[in-house]
């Protein structure tokens, strides 16, 4: 149970994809300009994250990774298909981006319109399948923490944008220098948030 919030909390605050690495970075400027819409796509990452994590993980620990596959028998005892791996971890990927997209399409068409490209471009985000690549980095335990990490990754990243989106929408009505408006003072507070989350690298958990 230690294990599981230490790698629930790590993955949120310590190791947020955003903020810790960077990753997503697309999606995340372009759709944070209002609440509602980045509500939506953090929401859909989270859940793909969550949903991705745990599959990866089973396929990686049996069926990949050199020897997972002795269970079939010991002629398959060194058989290694780790070479696959990114292609597998991006089909999966796909897939549920996939059935996400026919989901919010269906039952909210609004969030779909003002999502736009980027709901099929979550296919492509880094930070998911980042994931998927941290997991096998990282060489969890059980499948367990496996789906945690997904799950507290999704909130890392949802926090992020929704931080983002509330900040920007309150940044149209201050006076911002005109050079610096859109983009650039986007960037701007990304890097404050980025240096406030790096506040949390020094908690012992």
């Amino acid at each position: 149970m230690e294990q599981l919030l230490s790698t629930f909390v790590r993955s949120i605050f310590v190791d947020n994809m955003i903020f810790a690495y960077y990753l997503g970075m697309c999606s995340y400027l372009a759709v944070s300009k209002n609440v509602k819409t980045a509500l939506g796509l953090g929401l859909a990452v989270t859940f793909i994250l969550t949903c991705t994590l745990p599959i990866n993980y089973m396929l990686e620990t049996h069926v990949l990774k050199e020897g997972a596959l002795s269970w079939l028998g010991a002629d398959y005892a060194n058989v290694n298909l780790s070479f696959l791996s990114l292609i597998i971890f991006i089909a999966i990927i796909a897939s549920f981006v996939q059935l996400v997209e026919m989901i919010v399409e269906k039952y909210a068409p609004a969030l779909y319109a003002s999502l736009g490209i980027f709901l099929p471009l979550i296919a492509v985000n880094c930070a998911i399948l980042g994931g998927s690549l941290f997991m096998q980095q990282k060489a969890f335990d059980n499948v367990g923490v496996a789906t945690v990490y997904g799950f507290g990754s999704g909130i890392g990243w949802l926090l992020a944008i929704i931080g983002m989106a509330a900040i920007r929408e309150k940044l149209q009505y201050s006076d911002v220098p005109k050079p610096l408006k859109g983009l650039g003072i986007t960037f701007i507070v990304t890097g404050l948030m980025g240096i406030a989350f790096m506040s949390f690298s020094g908690i012992k958990i």
